[in-house]
This record gives C-alpha cells, structure tokens and sequence, in this order.
C-alpha cells in the first residue's frame, strides 16, 4: 500500500482527535486568552484616560502608541529574553522558557492594538456625550465608566483584534517560550518547526485548525458590529 498524502494524514490527525496537537492548541489558546484578558485590564484604561484627559506631551504619547501597533515580534521577543535571562535583570523570576513568558510576551504585543482603539473609541463618543456629561455633572471616573460602557460592542471587536493578533504571533513566543514540545510548543511553532523537519501531515493538520480560529475571530468581530448596529440602532 502507498503512503498516505499530507493532507489526508492531517486530516486524519484532525478527525481522530491526536493528544499532541490537541496539547498544542490549548496550550495556544490558554496563552492568547490570557494575554488578551491582561492586555484589557491595562490597554482600556489606559486608552479611555488618554482620550479624556489632555496633558503637556498627550500628542507624541499617541502617535507612540499607535506606532507600537505594528512593533516587531521578534523585537519584543528579545527585549524579554534581555530581561528575563539569568544575567537579566528579572532573570530571579525564573520564568523564561515557560508559558508564563509567553503570555508576558503576547500581551506586551497585544496593549498598543487594545488601548489605541479604546483611545480613539472613547475619544469619539465624548465628542459626543460632551455637554451631557458635564450638564450632568459627571466626574472623571464617572465618564471614564459610562463611556467604556457605551463602547462596549466597539471594545469587543478591539478584544478580538488583539486575540488574533496573538494567535497568530510566532516570532516573541518561540524566542520567550523556546517551542518546547509538550510544554511551551504552540500552534504557529508547531508550524514553524514542523515544516523545516519534513513532518508535513502535523504542520498542515495545526495550519488549518489556526486558519479556522483566524476566521472564527473576524467573523465574531464581523457579527459583533452588525449585531452593535441593529442593537444601538
């Protein structure tokens, strides 16, 4: 008998439910959420008070922020390593090569993407709830609250660049994570290295399942604006 083509191989490993790639995407998917969960906690706020609040340098603040939209994974990647190697300054931490630098990682990557969006998000509506506010006379945390609220829909296609911006990251979680197999290894790894040894039905098989994922997402952000639309509508 012949041997089995890649793709129906990695159709195999697929449908038969293989232990190693399932590992894989949920080390990947247990990454990527939390990054986004921390990267919101930090890039919301922080994207809200730059948009209600004006300060001496406010402008080269968000023309920086926007620039680090596009920062380049393996810049980031190497920053990290610089600081959580033994000789680095955070090397005690002992956490390079673990799940948890990668999170550190995606969500260095993912805050830029979360608080410029948020920024001009929430910039946009207090154009437009200005004079209400204040006739209502509404502190700034009170503003700050009720406009996030507003933007909710907005903020959730904002959360979900962010996921697939991490999902799909290579360069900072193979530098960080060191793509150890069964510990730090995750979907775009797994391509990565699988594709340079040959193993073609594995990288093909992890491939497709990051294909759905990436269009599961932007066809949530998709419905979520058109759901915002109808709702606020």
């Amino acid at each position: 008998m012949g041997t089995m083509p890649d793709h129906l191989s990695a159709l195999q490993l697929i449908l038969s439910g293989d232990p190693a790639l399932l590992a894989i995407v949920r080390l990947s998917l247990g990454v990527s959420l939390a990054a986004v969960a921390l990267a919101s906690a930090i890039g919301m706020p922080l994207g809200a008070l730059l948009a209600l609040t004006h300060f001496r340098g406010r402008a080269v603040l968000v023309v920086l922020l926007n620039a680090m939209m596009g920062l380049p994974p393996v810049v980031v990647g190497l920053a990290l390593y610089l600081l959580l190697s033994r000789a680095g300054p955070l090397g005690e931490l002992g956490i390079l090569f673990t799940p948890t630098a990668m999170v550190i990682a995606q969500t260095v990557l993912i805050v830029p993407i979360i608080a410029a969006l948020t920024r001009q998000t929430v910039e946009d509506l207090w154009v437009e709830y200005h004079d209400e506010l204040r006739a209502m006379n509404v502190g700034a945390l009170g503003r700050m609250t009720t406009l996030l609220w507003d933007a909710r829909f907005s903020l959730l296609t904002a959360l979900l660049a962010g996921f697939g911006r991490a999902a799909a990251e290579v360069g900072a979680v193979m530098i960080v994570g060191g793509n150890i197999a069964g510990f730090t290894r995750t979907m775009t790894t797994t391509v990565a290295l699988e594709t340079s040894k040959g193993n073609l039905p594995l990288a093909m098989g992890v491939g497709a399942i990051l294909i759905v994922i990436v269009l599961a997402i932007n066809a949530a952000a998709w419905g979520t604006r058109v759901w915002s639309q109808r709702v606020t509508g």
